[in-house]
């Protein structure tokens, strides 16, 4: 038998799968997992000259648009300022433009949403 995946996993499994699915629309992997005292960020992605910082959910359910309802202003908070340790970090806090997206997983990522600019900072 064959032992369930833990949270941990299906989280992994779920930013695997939205790094795939941005990548083939044209982004690149800039970091996953981007830990900072404030918190991490799932995927740090480039689009042309923009750095996208984004947050991956996962639904067991197929009903993935109520996922972006999780993200309250607290973790808006938490993933802005996760995103300022970063451009700090990388010395690009004043030369770069920035957005923060969010990609929505359905159970085993038959169903993927992407919200581009989904909150402002």
């Amino acid at each position: 038998m064959i032992a369930p995946l833990t949270t941990s996993q299906q989280g992994q499994i779920a930013e695997n799968a939205a790094c795939d699915y941005l990548r083939r629309q044209g982004l690149k992997l800039r970091e996953k997992n981007f830990r900072s005292p404030a918190g991490e960020i799932d995927l740090i992605m480039q689009d042309g000259e923009i750095i996208v910082f984004v947050e991956v959910r996962y639904r067991s359910s197929d009903q993935v648009t109520s996922a972006v309802e999780t993200i309250n202003s607290s973790k808006r908070r938490r993933i802005v300022k996760a995103s300022g340790h970063y451009l700090q970090k990388h010395r690009l806090s004043n030369t770069v433009f920035c957005r923060f997206d969010v990609v929505i997983l359905g159970r085993n990522a038959s169903a993927i949403e992407w919200f581009s600019n989904a909150f402002d900072s």
